[in-house]
């Protein structure tokens, strides 16, 4: 596994003994995001639809005791390319239905190997808004967060989705 941390980015790098596909179905099964994080923060998908293209949006609940609770997450998906490519926008919509980014992103970029798939995780926090990096702090979870989440992913990935 490699890890780094630039200045507002942490970039994470981690071989799973799955294929590409397996990989990627889970990234983009909104129902099974719960699983693929250490922690409690995700919960369930509002519509549990998969996700097939940019611009789609996916919106997930979710739990953050230091962030007041329960809240509702709409992510835009700003990059999709089967088997290889999956990254969104977290954000909030409008009363008009307009996606309001919080100023950082996902992103996973999958290159499959003789042992299994090289899963690159990326979460960029670089436009997120000085109010909200003083309330909630940014970035919400160290180095290690990102690690433990692979961890989940490769989990995640070699188990069947149950319905």
């Amino acid at each position: 596994m490699t890890s780094r941390a630039d200045q507002e980015r942490y970039v994470v790098t981690r071989t799973i003994p799955a294929t590409a596909s397996a990989v990627f179905s889970v990234l983009s099964d909104p129902a099974r995001h719960q699983h693929t994080e250490p922690g409690d923060w995700v919960r369930d998908a509002v519509d549990p639809e998969p996700i097939t293209g940019v611009g789609q949006i996916f919106v997930i609940n979710m739990f953050l005791e230091f962030a007041g609770g329960h809240y509702v997450m709409h992510n835009l998906v700003t990059e999709f390319e089967q088997d290889r490519t999956i990254a969104w926008l977290p954000g909030q919509l409008d009363e008009s239905g307009n996606h309001n980014p919080g100023g950082w992103w996902w992103r996973y970029d999958l290159r499959p190997n003789g042992n299994g798939t090289d899963v690159t995780i990326t979460y960029d926090w670089t436009d997120t808004p000085q109010s909200f990096r003083e309330q909630v702090g940014m970035p919400p979870f160290p180095a290690g967060y990102i690690e433990e989440s692979l961890a989940a992913l490769e989990r995640c990935a070699s188990e069947p989705p149950t319905s």
